[in-house]
């Protein structure tokens, strides 16, 4: 008979062989889970939560989709690893189904293991085609945990990870919480785009190879960027030379409701850096599609990278189909909608309830409430004050994405109207019970 595990038992065995990331371990008291399906998770002792952070915003097409599980299944009967110099149908079909709903201009795809390393493949490319080394990226953003995705990387995580060389940040626009003492949305674009100019110009645009930057900051914020702001980093882009890498990362693949977030703006970037929702995290996988003059000029050269993993089947299947349940579920429209319809203005009539939230933002199912001690000063709850929240919206069954004073909302885009209505009740019953 099958010993019944219960939550403590799983935690136990996890943290006591488990090294865990971004953790001090010895204070670890991970939430056990056992299984999913679409929107809810369970622990194992029956407790059921809506998850509401699609775990790291990847599990787009929600968890467990038979589809998508039939479709590993058969691919690991058929072949189920290869390396990456031998050419295999499943990889051929992938790379079309991604450039399927990519911008136009772009033809190619190298696959890598996750968003960290299609980041440094993105750099490496930028880098050889410019015959330059500096790489801009902004103070706000987060592009992973590898040597130079890390040094990328603008906010506190990089600071015990400071290895890499020829790394330049700057501050991009947050409109909230102004670094240019902007009261519009007009001049915050103005000045964030003048400072972009002026860094620029002092580290000498013939050293800078590119800027990367998440079409919608992620985990530091979702910080929606003012209209013409990438506009008008694609321009300075165009003047001085310099690549411009979009990392799609975490709000790619419908997330925003569109296909990929910087197709709200009128820009086409030379590189996309892919990864979590592409297969909805079902097997590792990223990518960086690659537009057309790159990818030409190493037709007569070498490419100086590779991974024993690039390609792999398990993942290739995985995100054919992902793509077609997305395109056949119709999951983008239904993040727009429901963005527009439902939790955007759900979220905002709790901005107008609740004293503490400072402020709402986001597209599509990709959210942030910004809690505040004080609206006045936009001063910010305790960490401990935080923790208090996320384990009130625990009890009350919805498993939270929070960083630092935030509670992102971002389900899976197979949820509807019915469960984000849910959600929003729950939001607003902790915040009617939470002091600061």
């Amino acid at each position: 008979m099958t010993q019944q595990l219960s939550n403590d038992d799983v935690k136990k065995a996890d943290i006591s062989q488990v090294f865990h990331s971004w953790s001090v371990q010895g204070a670890l008291n991970p939430l056990a889970i056992k299984s999913g399906s679409g929107v809810r998770v369970w622990d194992f002792e029956g407790n059921e939560y809506l998850d509401f952070s699609s775990q790291l915003i990847n599990t787009n097409v929600g968890h467990q989709h038979p589809r998508l599980i039939k479709a590993i299944q058969e691919q690991a009967a058929e072949l189920a690893t290869i390396a990456p110099s031998h050419a295999n149908i499943s990889r051929a079909r992938a790379a079309e189904a991604i450039l399927s709903v990519a911008p136009k201009g772009f033809k190619k795809v190298f696959f890598t293991n996750a968003g960290a390393d299609a980041v440094e493949n993105a750099f490496r490319m930028a880098r050889i085609f410019t015959g330059r080394d500096k790489i801009l990226s902004q103070y706000r953003s987060y592009h992973g945990n590898t040597g130079g995705a890390i040094q990328a990387t603008g906010e506190r995580r990089r600071f015990k990870n400071e290895y890499a060389h020829s790394f330049v940040h700057f501050f991009g626009p947050h409109v909230y919480r102004s670094d240019f003492w902007s009261n519009s949305e007009e001049q915050e674009c103005e000045r964030a785009l003048q400072h972009l100019r002026r860094v620029i110009e002092s580290e000498d645009p013939s050293n800078i190879a590119a800027i990367i930057m998440e079409s919608l900051p992620g985990s530091v914020g979702i910080l929606v960027p003012p209209q013409g702001y990438f506009e008008g980093v694609r321009k300075l882009c165009d003047e001085f030379g310099i690549m411009l890498i979009m990392d799609e990362v975490m709000a790619g693949f419908g997330r925003t409701g569109k296909w990929f977030a910087h197709q709200h703006t009128d820009i086409t970037p030379d590189l996309i850096t892919i990864a979590k929702g592409v297969n909805s995290g079902y097997v590792p996988v990223g990518g960086v599609i690659i537009s057309d003059a790159i990818s030409d000029y190493f037709d007569d050269k070498m490419f100086p990278g590779g991974l024993t993993y690039s390609g792999h089947p398990l993942a290739m299947s995985s995100i054919v189909e992902n793509i077609a349940i997305m395109k056949d579920e119709k999951l983008v429209e239904n993040a727009d909608r429901l963005g527009r319809e439902v939790l955007g203005p759900g979220l905002k009539v709790l901005a107008e309830k609740h004293q503490m939230v400072g402020d709402v933002r986001g597209r599509g199912l990709f959210w942030a409430i910004e809690l505040v001690t004080d609206r006045a000063t936009k001063s910010t709850p305790s960490a401990a004050a935080m923790n208090q929240v996320k384990d009130a919206l625990l009890a009350k069954g919805l498993l939270p994405f929070m960083a630092e004073n935030r509670i992102h909302v971002a389900p899976p885009l197979v949820v509807s109207e019915e469960q984000v209505k849910a959600a929003l009740a729950i939001y607003d019953a902790v915040l009617a019970e939470t002091r600061f």
